[in-house]
């Protein structure tokens, strides 16, 4: 039986990612009106896999800098790996936003961030329960 250290930080480390990917989707419909502008989105599985190897950097990019007095970007985009979405129809722009695409990704991740928080609440209550059971 896992650790309840390690049940939560696989709980944590989802709900981190959730996050992280409720951003990019979130990004990408704030942009649907921008043109050329590129979706973006990552595979959650493959950046839980990374997370879970400790591959803590897989999904880093580098900013280009053009003059002295530009600051480092750095790798900060942690264990997922940002892609363009696939060019389903784009738009006569060049934006590749599909809204329905876009609504229907994010409340399944929304779904799935409350999924998570009803989990660790879960584990919390029943922390508590075997606590109030062994002082009795």
């Amino acid at each position: 039986m896992a650790s309840l250290e390690q049940s939560m930080s696989v709980l944590s480390q989802a709900m981190n990612l959730r996050t992280q990917r409720h951003q990019v989707l979130a990004s990408n419909i704030a942009n649907a009106d921008t043109p050329n502008y590129k979706a973006r989105d990552f595979s959650f599985e493959g950046a839980m896999r990374n997370a879970m190897a400790g591959n803590s950097n897989a999904g880093g990019v580098s900013l280009a800098r053009t003059a002295a007095g530009h600051m480092d970007g750095g790798n900060s985009s942690g264990p997922a790996v940002l892609k363009y979405r696939g060019d389903v129809q784009s738009a006569a722009d060049g934006n590749t936003v599909d809204m329905d695409v876009e609504r229907s990704n994010i409340t399944e991740n929304a779904l799935q961030y409350q999924i998570l928080t009803q989990l660790i609440s879960d584990k919390f209550k029943g922390m508590r329960s075997a606590m109030a059971s062994t002082n009795s």
